[in-house]
């Protein structure tokens, strides 16, 4: 049975998130922060509605016949919730019983974008740059949750006994089919609240995030840096590759970002970070390491298309010409940090995008214009990790192929 006192909240929430002014996720902490009294069934629920709705919210909205967070919230509890009629009408007005009879009766014709949930313009991207049956394959993949991946730190714990004790908390795992590193939790359990968690020894990452650190491959006395660091997972995974050894710059334009990181990076036990705020991609931190580094990430700020499981907001939230931006963005980053690699170094360029003008294309532009730097392969590197995975020379991952996020990286070796 659900309460009148769930359906209200679930209400509300869409009406906090709908707007779409920030990411659905941190709309969601805020909210419940606001509504303290929510128990933790109900947060479930008002969760599970929300990011059901925000997944399909094209068809809802077509068969509701309306965006009023009202009725989308009765409408997502009746088709994706698996609350039966009987069941909600008694929470229910009189007007909205008889609107729910209607609204399970309606059938409406939907168009491809709006049955693949999806703006008009993203369907029409990924109509151009994906044959059919994997355009297919692909959207069908966004609208389910995605698993919780963890990744083992593998200074302080080895995947098997990080297993074992996730298994003593009643928390089942799988090793991941790609990294060294990775187990997949079974539903989803609080892991932050659980010691593995709270002393540094595992932490959440997706499979596809953990294989970019074997595609940059550092070694344990080069100078590394992550340009794009972010609450830094990628830099943790840096710097546990390199032992703690080496230095590993984790640069962002974020403080808020880089603060993020301070704790994880106190739980982890590594040594060799050095977290730098960054003005631009032009600041005086960049040109003084100039031609002196040996690996460089460049984990660019992109559309987060790979991520939709996760974060089924983004497909509302951006527009075409943020993708141009972004790309510009990108391009001007590349070129920035590229400036770093000394000869014979490496650098790797990556999103978490599908779309191929924030993957391919800057990657084609950067090489144009860049003859000291060629293209490397970056599934002879996942061979020499003994990784069976092969994708072509730029890795590209996909969650309906691979089980992961959508992922792109390219490694654009310096040859003078």
């Amino acid at each position: 049975m659900i309460r009148a006192s769930q359906l209200g909240a679930l209400s509300d929430a869409l009406a906090s998130v709908l707007p779409l002014a920030e990411p659905a996720d941190a709309t969601l902490r805020n909210f419940f922060r606001r509504h303290p009294g929510l128990g933790q069934r109900d947060r479930a629920f008002v969760a599970e509605g929300t990011f059901a709705t925000l997944r399909r919210l094209r068809s809802l909205t077509a068969q509701a016949r309306s965006a009023a967070p009202r009725s989308l919230a009765i409408a997502v509890t009746l088709r994706e919730l698996g609350i039966s009629l009987r069941d909600l009408e008694p929470v229910l007005t009189s007007d909205e019983r008889g609107w729910a009879q209607a609204f399970k009766a309606y059938r409406p014709e939907l168009s491809a974008a709006e049955t693949a949930e999806l703006p008009d313009w993203l369907w029409a991207k990924l109509d151009s740059g994906f044959d059919a049956a994997d355009r297919d394959a692909l959207v069908r993949s966004w609208l389910s949750p995605a698993p919780l991946d963890l990744r083992v730190n593998a200074l302080k714990i080895t995947r098997n006994a990080a297993r074992a004790a996730l298994a003593e908390a009643d928390i089942g795992s799988e090793p991941t089919p790609y990294s060294p590193w990775g187990l997949r939790a079974e539903g989803k359990p609080a892991i932050r609240h659980h010691p593995l968690f709270l002393s540094g020894e595992i932490e959440v990452q997706d499979e596809g995030s953990q294989l970019l650190g074997l595609i940059v491959a550092p070694r344990r006395s080069e100078m590394v840096v992550d340009f794009c660091a972010g609450a830094g997972g990628k830099t943790l995974l840096l710097g546990a590759i390199m032992h703690s050894q080496g230095r590993l710059y984790a640069f962002d334009v974020s403080a808020g970002r880089l603060a993020r990181l301070k704790p994880r990076l106190a739980r982890s036990g590594l040594s060799n970070v050095q977290p730098f705020l960054l003005n631009d991609e032009r600041d005086t931190k960049v040109k003084r390491l100039a031609g002196k580094i040996d690996r460089v990430l460049v984990d660019a700020p992109c559309s987060g298309f790979g991520t939709l499981r996760r974060n089924p907001d983004l497909k509302w939230r951006q527009t075409p010409q943020a993708i141009d931006e972004l790309a510009a963005k990108q391009a001007r980053i590349l070129k920035s940090a590229a400036t770093l690699v000394k000869p014979g170094g490496r650098l790797v360029y990556a999103t978490c995008s599908v779309l191929r003008e924030e993957n391919e294309a800057i990657v084609d532009g950067f090489l144009g214009s860049h003859p000291q730097f060629a293209l490397g392969d970056a599934s002879a590197e996942l061979k020499r990790a003994n990784i069976a995975l092969d994708t072509g020379a730029m890795l590209k991952l996909y969650p309906h192929v691979h089980g992961c996020d959508g992922f792109f990286a390219a490694i654009l070796e310096r040859t003078a």
